[in-house]
């Protein structure tokens, strides 16, 4: 195991308690209420993230195994991000904190397992070329932390 890899799992298991600490304050009320950056509600915010953890890990695993990625485009993105939030509309609370948990073990344990040469593989990815290591922290750590400021904002909390 790489001892950089189990610092970036680690931050990202920190971020990942916030979102959920966040979701778990959450009234029924804030639930729905909507996130300003994302015009959301709350529910469909943390849903969308506890999902994205498989996506993003799918991606790291790719890039690590020296694998070239799927051409996405931002429309792409977009069109899933929209699908997703129509399906997911009236997610449940319990139901989103489980995934959130269970999707974070997972992603965590995808870091763990990368050793400082697969951290240091490059991907092309459609903001350009990135490495393992750069899409864990500014895509799977940065995902966390935006939406979770995003979902405090909406409800009020620190």
């Amino acid at each position: 195991m790489s001892e950089r890899a189990e610092t970036l799992a680690n931050r990202f298991d920190e971020a990942n308690r916030e979102i959920v600490s966040a979701v778990e304050k959450c009234s029924d009320a804030q639930w729905g209420t909507k996130c300003s950056g994302e015009t959301w509600s709350v529910g469909i915010v943390a849903h969308h993230v506890a999902e994205s953890h498989a996506g993003i890990a799918r991606i790291i695993q790719t890039i690590a195994a020296g694998q070239p990625l799927p051409s996405v485009t931002t429309e792409m993105i977009d069109q899933r991000n929209a699908q997703h939030a129509q399906q997911h509309a009236n997610c449940a609370k319990q139901e989103t904190l489980d995934l959130l948990r269970k999707n974070g073990a997972s992603a965590a344990a995808t870091v763990r397992g990368l050793s400082d040469e697969q951290l240091q593989r490059s991907g092309t990815l459609r903001a350009g070329p990135m490495s393992a290591e750069q899409v864990i922290e500014g895509i799977l750590i940065g995902h966390v932390k935006g939406h979770t400021a995003s979902i405090r904002s909406a409800i009020g909390a620190a």
